[in-house]
């Protein structure tokens, strides 16, 4: 029972973690951007987390007027992004240029009929249920829709924290190698010797009111 509860918390780790960096770490979509808006958005408990918090001095209200890029996938698919500055909080973006990125959001607007295909840079989720979209982070012009993009930062990121986890797990194997491990052996043994020594006295109070009983029956047989 206790294993697979242990294996539980671990896969339910996972997942967190899982989620955490997919929605942190920064994916690039090759899109035509088709109109660029700003639209009053409501926010409540369920999404007001993945939006930008309030500038310092300013009252958290429950609207606001959101930037916002429209745009097609090369499979037709409708993408929309918010642009919000995510300043010096999390994620460690330091993004203070959306003005810049909504000039070059309406600079790179094209039709299907001369489409202009660039790489938008950006993090986060969209979800129609809750109302949260993607924030851009770049926007960078490439070839065409079929334009090969690896993620190199990625994949720099992801291998730094495997080489994390592996130094942290090898040092928790040597501090259990040379103290957890002795010192649990150590505890059975003395658990093990205290343990002999309680059956050495029973033996030794047996043998003593053994002796006693023997002593009494021999006056109850001269009797």
């Amino acid at each position: 029972m206790w294993t697979k509860i242990k294996w539980g918390l671990r896969i339910l780790a996972l997942v967190i973690v899982g989620l955490f960096l997919h929605y942190t770490l920064p994916q690039r979509d090759v899109v035509r951007i088709v109109g660029v808006r700003q639209e009053p958005m409501a926010l409540g408990w369920e999404n007001r987390l993945f939006y930008a918090r309030s500038d310092a001095g300013m009252a958290v209200s429950d609207s606001r007027t959101i930037k916002l890029i429209d745009a097609i996938a090369p499979d037709g698919a409708v993408r929309v992004y918010r642009n919000e500055d995510t300043g010096w909080g999390w994620p460690p973006y330091f993004k203070l240029d959306s003005q810049n990125v909504q000039a070059l959001a309406q600079e790179y607007t094209s039709t299907a009929a001369a489409p202009v295909w660039v790489a938008l840079t950006h993090y986060g989720w969209r979800s129609e249920l809750i109302t949260i979209f993607p924030n851009a982070v770049s926007i960078t012009p490439v070839a065409g829709p079929d334009v090969r993009l690896i993620p190199w930062l990625n994949i720099v990121i992801l291998g730094f924290l495997a080489f994390v986890l592996f130094m942290i797990r090898k040092m928790w194997l040597q501090f259990r190698e040379r103290m957890v491990d002795p010192a649990l052996v150590e505890v059975g043994e003395t658990f093990e010797a205290a343990g002999a020594r309680v059956e050495t006295v029973r033996k030794e109070a047996r043998g003593f009111f053994g002796r006693i009983g023997a002593w009494i029956n021999t006056w109850r047989a001269k009797k």
